[in-house]
């Protein structure tokens, strides 16, 4: 290339880049989504594992996502008030950690795409029409864990053959998805012949009445799949070992936390798919085109370190079984 051909190129150049549209483009910020997550009780994990999963798929948060989180600090009530606040921020998605905060928001937004990770069932919660279809603004996962209560009636027969009497936990008013947790549940224990003593609460400071209220020849435990009983689960678990009660937990943190087996789905991986759903919507896709998600693996999780404490020897067959055993 001559002298000339090549100062005329530099010209060109630099007119293409002083032109204003190529400044623009040049000057356009990054987009920095809104991401509202909203709780029914602190002390969960989904954000986190949000977190976690839109790092695993590139994103920098403060670079190119915020997230805006709300508690409702196990007052339902507010759960309305706080999806208002995260809509007047103009959030790009709300992510929910359990089903009431999912139905609050369905109810105050149709345009807002909605991101759950519930245990109950969405099609019987009134979230969405199917699980292949959801057909609305809301999508997400689920462990479906009510439908495992009547596995773990099994584990704590064969782990407590002589078991007669279940005290099960349940939280007032009931969950979305509670209700067909206890009838499994009823159906479950009329199969072996347990008699259950359901206890209810209506809140924290309910728990040691509760537990006390407990009939002295019971010596099983249950809790419901309810939200509200992830963020109280270090005081459900000092309690039910206090009272020297066999509990299996729907949860395996509530194991981890020193309780003595649970039997469900691996909440911590499947609350990372959350951010799946999170990226394919910022990218264009809609909720209603996005399938619900339901586990395909199940865990069973054993204390023996509780088992001890209580005096309960864990019979081989049922520790062979064990996906993870603390010792």
């Amino acid at each position: 290339m001559n002298s000339m051909a090549g100062r005329i190129l530099v010209r060109v150049v630099a007119v293409f880049l002083l032109t204003p549209g190529f400044i623009a483009a040049a000057q356009q910020p990054k987009r920095v989504y809104r991401l509202g997550y909203l709780a029914s009780v602190r002390g969960g994990s989904s954000e986190d594992a949000l977190r976690r999963g839109l790092r695993d798929l590139g994103y920098i948060e403060g670079q190119n996502f915020v997230i805006e989180s709300r508690s409702a600090e196990g007052k339902l009530d507010r759960l309305p008030g706080l999806v208002a606040d995260l809509m007047r921020l103009n959030v790009d998605i709300i992510v929910v950690s359990s089903t009431q905060g999912a139905l609050a928001a369905k109810k105050a937004t149709q345009t807002i795409p909605i991101v759950f990770a519930i245990a109950d069932d969405p099609v019987e919660s009134g979230l969405v029409n199917s699980l292949a279809q959801p057909s609305g603004n809301a999508t997400g996962v689920t462990d479906l864990a009510g439908g495992l209560g009547g596995k773990r009636i099994e584990l704590l027969k064969e782990t407590l053959p002589k078991v007669s009497r279940l005290a099960v936990l349940v939280w007032k008013p009931d969950g979305p998805g509670n209700a067909a947790e206890r009838s499994e549940i009823e159906l479950a224990v009329r199969a072996v012949r347990i008699r259950v003593q359901p206890v209810e609460i209506r809140g924290p400071n309910d728990l040691e009445t509760g537990f006390a209220a407990i009939n002295p020849t019971t010596n099983a435990f249950m809790g419901l799949t309810d939200t509200r009983f992830a963020g109280n689960r270090q005081r459900i678990v000092e309690l039910s070992v206090k009272h020297r009660l066999r509990a299996v937990y729907p949860d395996r943190a509530f194991v981890e936390a020193g309780g003595l087996m649970s039997y469900g789905t691996n909440r911590a991986e499947w609350r990372r798919r959350i951010a799946y759903y999170v990226d394919k919507i910022l990218k264009g896709t809609k909720p209603a085109d996005i399938p619900v998600e339901q586990p395909t693996k199940f865990e069973l999780v054993i204390n023996l370190k509780a088992a001890k404490q209580i005096g309960l020897t864990i019979p081989p067959n049922v520790l062979a079984r064990a996906d993870r055993v603390i010792r």
